[in-house]
């Protein structure tokens, strides 16, 4: 069985490809703004390099957010096209969750405003609801633990994982969509302060 997973939640771009429980392919690269305009070319692209056919994508996953407004959508559009073409499976998994895969840390990505979507994770399990709060509020409950993320937002260091592998690390916490039509992105905030330049 082979798995197409996808996230353009954030700044990255990140496709694989998983055959069974190995990861088979994958592109992480950092394209703001710039993933809607990558993702076919780098998809074809690897696809080829691993010799797999659309057909031969038995189901896929994708981040559901919190993330980029714009960002969620794209991976989100193109996989519920493509599993409801060839009528496979749509797998979901928190953003947040699938960049924590198995660590013990908080995980934190922008989400401006001077604020960040963030979490705390125990070996990968998630000890509270994603959320969304001031960098400031951020610092005051921040007790040295690992950032994965925008650890800029707080005076830590950046620290980004391997996310495509991150997929196969969290598989056990893929939520099957009943009706991909259904799919629609996590946001933590109203779609209108998405439009608020600050």
């Amino acid at each position: 069985m082979i798995t197409l997973c996808m996230d353009t939640s954030h700044v990255f771009l990140v496709l694989a490809l998983i055959k069974d429980d190995q990861l088979i392919a994958s592109v992480q690269e950092e394209c703001w703004k710039k993933q809607s305009e990558q993702i076919f070319p780098k998809l074809i692209a690897m696809c080829e390099s691993a010799d797999v056919k659309p057909d031969d994508i038995s189901q896929v996953v994708i981040s559901k957010g919190p993330g980029s407004y714009t960002g969620v959508r794209i991976a989100m559009t193109v996989a519920k096209v493509f599993c409801a073409m060839k009528n496979i499976p749509l797998y979901t998994i928190g953003t947040l969750q699938l960049y924590a895969g198995n660590e013990t840390c908080r995980v934190m990505t922008d989400a401006r405003g001077k604020r960040a979507y963030t979490n705390v994770y125990e070996e990968g399990k998630a000890l509270g609801e994603d959320a969304v709060l001031e960098n400031e509020a951020i610092k005051e409950v921040y007790h040295g633990e690992t950032i994965i993320g925008d650890g800029h937002l707080i005076g830590a260091e950046d620290c980004w994982p391997d996310i495509a592998s991150n997929f196969l690390k969290t598989k056990a916490l893929w939520q099957k969509a009943d009706n991909v039509h259904l799919v629609v992105p996590e946001y933590l905030k109203s779609a209108e302060s998405y439009l608020v330049k600050k």
